[in-house]
Parts: structure tokens; sequence; C-alpha cells
């Protein structure tokens, strides 16, 4: 089959943490034979600010780091629909793109009779908590039009449905060809947290969850991630915490396995309105099986294993000692890293999910089947679709 893809961004990751799975998505499906053509907006936020911070060194390097993935640059007002749609079987419109873009895709498969060649069945692909916490941007949403959403939660799912929209719910996973353990990685330090300020959803629990407990052990801790204002970064200053920046996501895995263990602080939205969603850094962090303690949340849908997989630290005293004992019992800090990993290769990887999206497109009425790999969409330019 073929398949179009418009992500907000498949090069950048900068405050983009879904990077991770929509590139796994595009390297299983690619390597199932089918075809996919990914489309990014020129000029997305994520990809300017990585430029205006870092300059064209981790575009270099995501070339070279991902040589079978490739993005077609466009301007939305300038986009030709009659080339990108071509022959597609699927569309796939992320969350973060314009609004436009998906009325756009939905007027031109009105004008389009669904018999003919060029018919396609389109999907929209929520990874954000916006539904809940901006209504007001999400209906701007036209989704009149798309045969139905891929919610990344059980929970999202159902404010989907209860809007009469039909949806499946699509968790996140892990790219296992990249996140993976590196046990010959020698260490440099107790805990290392991934995660980006964003708009302080979190700021009360990342002090109670994170830089407290670091203090209070005197541990040697590290933090990636963007969107930090100078008083945050005074606090992790006073913890005595290493504050780093950004972190090309392809580099996780490495610096994982440079410290013994890390922690899961989800965002207020994730904690409280839509129950059961991990996000990707508890995928992230099993897949490299890195000892995890988790602030509070709820695995209603059964994901894990709370105890074998993670440990939950109920408040921050509790994280205290939780971290304390992965640190000083290896026994228990091997048992943790190794049975996440096995959960992670059991359930989800990205493998499972491109199997579970071709289940969903066969109820649908789309035969998933076998496609030949085209050999030019195996490089690693960056084409201009405009």
């Amino acid at each position: 089959m073929k398949f179009v893809l418009f992500y907000h961004s498949l090069v950048s990751d900068w405050n983009h943490g879904n990077a991770h799975f929509l590139r796994g998505v595009v390297t299983e499906l690619l390597s199932l034979g089918h075809r996919v053509d990914v489309y990014e907006p020129a000029q997305s936020w994520s990809r300017a600010h990585l430029r205006a911070e870092h300059g064209e060194i981790p575009l270099r390097e995501f070339a070279t780091r991902f040589p079978q993935l490739r993005s077609r640059l466009y301007d939305l007002q300038r986009l030709d629909l009659d080339r990108a749609l071509d022959g597609a079987d699927v569309v796939i419109v992320h969350e973060w793109n314009d609004p436009a873009l998906l009325r756009r895709l939905g007027g031109y498969r009105r004008r389009t009779p669904r018999s003919r060649p060029s018919g396609f069945k389109l999907l929209f692909h929520d990874t954000h908590h916006r539904l809940i916490t901006a209504p007001e941007e999400m209906a701007r949403l036209e989704l009149e039009d798309v045969d139905g959403v891929l919610a990344f939660g059980e929970a999202l799912r159902q404010r989907y449905a209860q809007r009469g929209v039909r949806a499946w719910t699509w968790h996140e996973a892990a790219d296992t060809r990249v996140f993976k353990p590196l046990p010959h990685v020698s260490k440099k330090g107790d805990l290392v947290w991934i995660g980006n300020w964003g708009d302080g959803e979190r700021a009360h629990e990342l002090a109670e969850f994170l830089i407290e407990p670091v203090r209070a052990l005197r541990l040697v801790a590290r933090v990636h991630g963007v969107r930090y204002p100078q008083h945050a970064l005074d606090r992790l200053a006073r913890a005595g915490i290493d504050y780093r920046g950004w972190l090309p996501n392809f580099r996780v895995p490495e610096t994982f396995a440079r410290f013994s263990c890390t922690v899961h602080v989800p965002r207020a939205p994730y904690a409280r309105a839509l129950r059961g969603i991990p996000t990707i850094r508890v995928f992230e962090a099993l897949a490299c099986g890195i000892p995890l303690v988790c602030a509070p949340w709820d695995d209603c849908e059964g994901l894990f294993r709370p105890g074998e997989d993670y440990l939950v630290a109920h408040d921050g005293a509790d994280m205290r000692r939780k971290l304390r004992g992965v640190l000083h019992d290896p026994e228990l800090a091997r048992a943790l890293g190794g049975q996440g990993l096995r959960t992670i290769r059991a359930r989800h990887t990205c493998a499972h999910r491109v199997d579970e999206l071709l289940r969903i497109l066969r109820t649908l009425g789309t035969p998933a089947t076998r496609t030949e790999s085209v050999a030019g969409d195996a490089r690693s330019t960056m084409e201009s679709a405009a």
C-alpha cells in the first residue's frame, strides 16, 4: 500500500517527543514493503527552533542516523494535493498540523469518487492532551470527512466517541531498532531525567519527585530537555543537578546506559484527566532496560505491571526510599530493568503498533497487502513539495 503521512516533523524532535514513535512507524511500514511518503511543513516550529539553537548539524546527523527516512517539505498554500495523494491508499494526519490541512484533505476527498484509484482512507492521529486542556483549539478541526481517529489512549478515544467520532486506541510504543540496552557503556552517574519543562503543568511534581529526592540523596544526576525557564534552571543548580539541554532522541539509549536509574513524572493532564496514558518516555526507558521509578499515574489500561516493570512512588518520601533501594540493591535493579524490557519486546514495539494499524485498516475495507518497495524512498534526501 501507499501511505501518505503528514507529520509536524520527522526530522526534528526539539520539544516534539512524538517524533520517536512517528519515525518508528515509518521504519516498520517500509520494512513490510509499503511505500511511505512523509510531508512536514517547511516552517514547523520544532524544526525552526532546532535550527535556531543548533544550526544545520542536527539535520545532517539525522540523515546519517536514519538513511532510510526522508520527508518532503511543503508550504500549505502551495501544496499540490493531486501530486501528493496520487496513488495513496491511506493518509494519516498527525495532530500537530494546521487545521486547514485536514480541511483541504477532506474537501479533496469529497470531490474524488471513492471508486477511483485515487480514493484513500483518511485518519487523524491524536497524541496530545489538547482535546481536554484546549478544547477551543480542537474545535477548529473538521473531522466530518475522516474515517476515524487514532487516539493514543483509551480515555482519549472515549472523548472522541462521546462526540460521535469513530476512534481506535492506538498507543505509542518503542522503536526497538533504536531503543535498546547498551550494557557495554560505562556508568557516569546515578539518575538521569529526560523531559521538557513545557508550560509548567508539572512544576510541583518535578520538585517533589525529581529535584528534592536528588538533593536529599546527593545523587549524581543529569537533566535533558528544553523550554526550562530561569527559575527552573536555578532550582536544578541548587539541587546539584547537571542540566544539559536538548538531546537528540536517537542518543537517549546511550544516555540511559550511562546512568543507574531514571524517573517518570507525568504531566497533570495525563495523571488526572487522561488516565492510563504513559506517554513515550515510559516506553523509551523500559526498552533501554534502565530501572524506572514513576510518580503516581494510573495504568488503568493494563499496559504494564507496576511493581515488576517499574516501581511507583506515592510521594516524595517514597520516591527517596525507592531510588535508594534501586541504587543500592543490584538484584532489584537488574530485575526491574529485565522485566520492563521483556514487557516492551512482548507487547509494545512499533512493529506491534503497525500490526494494529493494519488490522484497523482492514476493518475500513483497505486490504493490508504487501507491496513492492520503491528504492528511491529509502534515500535520506529532503525534497520540496511546494
